[in-house]
């Protein structure tokens, strides 16, 4: 699997929000100033090559859908992410996240009480 460039992770973000759209439902759903047709037509059609979209066909129209998951993807990315800025250590990433955003014994009780109730429901 390939990370995303900032447009195309923008881009799956709506898809995995909406399921299913034309490239005219995608564009309704980005931000002003809204990109060219075209140009989020471009991307999607990348998205199609790297594996990311499918698409049904109506004549020259296409409907485009995730192909991957939001949670896989998510996995990925935080996978490489933890390896690239913590040596791949999530406990270096969780220290830094502590850090930075001065989380007090509170929020790392109920994130250690999160990560329990995680490990528990994994067979």
């Amino acid at each position: 699997m390939k990370e995303l460039t900032r447009a195309e992770s923008q881009i799956m973000q709506i898809l995995w929000r909406l399921k299913k759209g034309f490239v005219k439902d995608i564009v309704d759903e980005l931000p002003v100033p809204k990109p060219a047709y075209n140009t989020v037509s471009t991307i999607v059609r990348i998205l199609e090559k790297k594996g990311f979209v499918g698409y049904k066909a109506y004549g020259k129209t296409h409907e485009y859908f995730p192909l991957i998951a939001k949670e896989k993807y998510t996995g990925f990315y935080l996978n490489n992410l933890v390896k690239g800025y913590f040596g791949g250590s999530f406990q270096n990433l969780v220290s830094f996240f502590a850090s930075e955003n001065k989380m007090d014994i509170n929020d790392i009780d109920n994130l250690m009480k999160h990560l329990k109730d995680l490990k528990k429901k994994k067979p």
